[in-house]
């Protein structure tokens, strides 16, 4: 399974499009639709540009690693919907591995996998965790999509 259209969609909107690169609200350099690879390991800097098309390969390109990550991880079946959401998740946080939505899912609860992404809307900031409203949003919508029926 691969992250449908649709999924692709629900990812551009939450991320956004930024054709020049930028700290996130955790200080991370990012561009396009959240890629920060490339800052990392210097191919990308604070004054990087970019265009839509390049910032949709990018987006496409480090999904390929989130879709591997989801489909490694999820040992029971799942829709499309479902995937899309963890994919969404994967590529924003990183921390599918780690999550009691994972342990949950596996387990069979659906539902307790959905409620369990809603804790994942915190940053680090200045050393805090702080609680960010958009990704509040994100988490809600990334359960609600999880939870929708083929």
């Amino acid at each position: 399974m691969t992250v449908s259209p649709e999924g692709l969609d629900f990812i551009k909107r939450w991320e956004g499009l930024e054709t020049k690169a930028y700290p996130d609200v955790a200080g991370v350099w990012t561009i396009g639709y959240g890629h920060t690879d490339g800052f990392r390991d210097g191919r990308l800097g604070p004054a990087s540009e970019i265009d839509e098309a390049r910032a949709e390969a990018l987006l496409r390109a480090d999904l390929a690693g989130r879709e591997e990550t989801v489909r490694r991880l999820v040992r029971i079946g799942i829709n499309q919907h479902a995937f899309d959401a963890l994919a969404s998740f994967e590529f924003n946080t990183g921390a599918l591995a780690r999550s009691t939505a994972l342990k949950r899912l596996n387990a069979g609860d659906r539902a307790g996998a959905a409620a369990a992404l809603l804790w994942w809307n915190k940053a680090r900031i200045d050393g805090a965790l702080v609680e960010i409203p958009g990704l509040a949003r994100r988490r809600a919508a990334e359960a609600a999509l999880f939870l929708k029926p083929t």
